[in-house]
């Protein structure tokens, strides 16, 4: 089913593959978590062990900035990515591999060609049937019948814990035509093998999963929060993201977040930016440097620079200038375009308590806003910022 999706421009039950699913788990769940873990004891033992102190440098000017974060990233999603890869991990207690044998796209992809294998655990000699072997396969690929020792190469993962086991050392990796090929071995299969008529299933229901999703709202109209990484808007984003996390991972100010439900199911688990939680450094493209698959574009600094991925609003109900009357110039500081895209006006207002207040009121200009989201992390509000970047839109010209 992920093969006919992909086919058709839909990759959204690549969460399920398994380089991703362990490259987002460390990047989003582990490795924040480590950070804490690391912080805290260097905190407690850095002033009360002076003897450490050496050790401890030693380790911040190692690991800090390449396997520890510069600064503390916060993930939403990151529990729920720990929980998926522990359930992944305890699913072995209710049958050996687990995840490889009945879960994994990637297995069942590699399953194909494999029977095509030269190379695998054949016997060497005759085998007296003593079934060690077999008790010792974690995949269940081995049969060992009257005619002898068996391997399924669909199921065989080539980790020789057989060979291990055999108490006659029978069994060795040999060259050999595969069985498929030989008119004198009957070839041994497991017992799921699927037919053309789960190959039209598959076909079908991957068409009509795609076409489900892209009939659902979110395909007509955008979250108004749903910013994303810089040019991979205009880069048919969906069709070749594969949620594995890295933009995430490498992101210095921690705004790449995964998605849950806002750009539909389609666009579950893939990178949008949550300002409150970060912003987009105006001197970063790392994203871009590091997307595998080039769903963000690897554009130049410059280039970065020039992308609009949002655009910034005010909420003149929360803003401190609009709605406090106090001064409050934090979003046009923060600013890093050139030209400034929030201008400061200066106005003397009359304030609730009957005083006339002189303050300095933001403005946003549109035309040079590129959504960067620094101005809505640095507000001093609590909650909701009065400054907030929603999704770019086409506004026509002026006049």
């Amino acid at each position: 089913m992920i093969f006919f999706s992909a086919l058709l421009g839909n990759l959204s039950l690549m969460i399920l593959d398994p380089i991703t699913l362990l490259v987002r788990t460390f990047g989003s769940a582990f490795l924040p978590a480590l950070n804490v873990v690391v912080v805290g004891i260097e905190t407690v033992l850095y002033p009360m062990a002076p003897p450490l102190q050496p050790l401890l440098d030693w380790i911040e000017q190692s690991f800090r900035g390449t396997l520890l974060p510069a600064q503390q990233t916060f993930y939403q999603l990151g529990w729920m990515f720990a929980l998926v890869f522990v359930g992944v991990i305890g699913l072995n207690w209710v049958a050996p591999r687990f995840w490889c044998r009945y879960l994994c796209p990637l297995g069942a992809l590699y399953a194909l060609p494999a029977r095509l294998a030269w190379w695998r655990p054949r016997a060497t000699n005759d085998c007296s049937h003593c079934a060690a072997c077999l008790r010792a396969c974690p995949t269940g690929a081995i049969a060992v019948t009257q005619q002898g020792f068996s391997v399924d190469p669909a199921e065989c993962v080539m980790c020789m814990d057989c060979a291990a086991a055999c108490p006659e050392s029978v069994i060795s990796i040999r060259w050999g035509m595969p069985d498929f090929l030989r008119r004198d071995v009957q070839a041994r299969h497991s017992t799921f093998d699927p037919s053309r008529r789960h190959f039209v299933a598959s076909a079908l229901a991957s068409l009509g999963a795609v076409a489900l999703f892209r009939a659902a709202p979110s395909a007509r109209r955008d979250d108004p929060f749903l910013v994303r990484p810089p040019g991979a808007r205009e880069n048919d984003f969906l069709s070749k993201c594969i949620r594995c996390g890295e933009c995430s991972k490498v992101c210095p100010t921690g705004v790449l977040q995964p998605s849950l439900f806002q750009a539909g199911l389609e666009g579950f688990w893939t990178p949008i930016l949550t300002m409150r939680l970060g912003y987009c450094d105006y001197a970063c493209n790392a994203c871009g440097q590091i997307c595998p698959t080039g769903a963000i574009p690897p554009l130049t600094l410059e280039e970065k620079r020039q992308r609009v991925i949002g655009t910034a609003y005010i909420d003149q109900n929360r803003c401190i200038p609009w709605a406090s009357y106090r001064p409050c110039i934090v979003c046009e500081e923060m600013c890093p375009v050139p030209q400034k895209a929030i201008r400061l006006d200066e106005v003397d207002v009359v304030a609730p308590n009957g005083q006339t207040v002189h303050l300095q009121r933001p403005r946003v200009l549109s035309d040079l806003c590129i959504g960067c989201g620094i101005c809505e992390y640095q507000c001093p509000l609590v909650g909701p910022a009065a400054i907030r970047v929603y999704a770019p839109m086409r506004l026509p010209p002026l006049g």
